[in-house]
């Protein structure tokens, strides 16, 4: 019979916990989740001190950055050739985050699409041509949402790996 013991040191506890924290901001957008993540594993790093954890921390810091600039260029490019402009999301988030504070926990998801539907309402006066340029901004959020999750589980999956398999002295 096979056993392994595994136990995690009190800071492994906390930067588990902030990676939680992390993805949950990704989830809910109140909090800068992917950040968060990665500034776990720099905790871990400066708490390890050690040649492994650091370049853990690079490889995390590597990672994020793809995903930022994947980020940035997949669904901004789709929104661009759907003819949603920038300022068009500008009003979505604005009116977002004015219905966050107006209805608590519902408003945020309330108003970006609202403030989408109804500047592009306003610009188009067309109410089909407003609804679809909503669901391409709706569909490039849920996007983005994808890709910064992709990034967050691959930053953890790589500091669970290795505090499991390989940071065992």
């Amino acid at each position: 019979m096979l056993t392994h013991s595994f136990s995690m040191s009190p800071v492994e506890i906390v930067v588990a916990l902030l990676m939680v924290v992390g993805v949950l901001g990704i989830v809910i957008p109140m909090l800068p989740g992917l950040l968060i993540v990665l500034g776990g594993t720099l905790l871990w790093a400066f708490d390890e001190q050690s040649t492994l954890a650091w370049v853990l921390f690079a490889v995390a810091a590597a990672v994020y950055v793809v995903g930022l600039a994947l980020q940035f260029l997949v669904p901004g490019k789709r929104l661009r050739r759907a003819g949603v402009s920038t300022s068009t999301l500008l009003v979505g988030l604005v009116t977002a985050i004015v219905l966050a504070f107006v209805i608590p926990f519902v408003g945020i998801f309330i108003g970006f699409p609202l403030g989408i539907f109804l500047i592009s309402l306003l610009r188009t006066r067309d109410g089909r041509a407003a609804w679809v340029a909503t669901k391409h901004a709706l569909r490039a959020v849920g996007l983005n949402m994808l890709i910064e999750l992709t990034t967050a589980f691959a930053i953890i999956g790589t500091w669970a790996f290795t505090i499991t398999f390989l940071d065992r002295t």
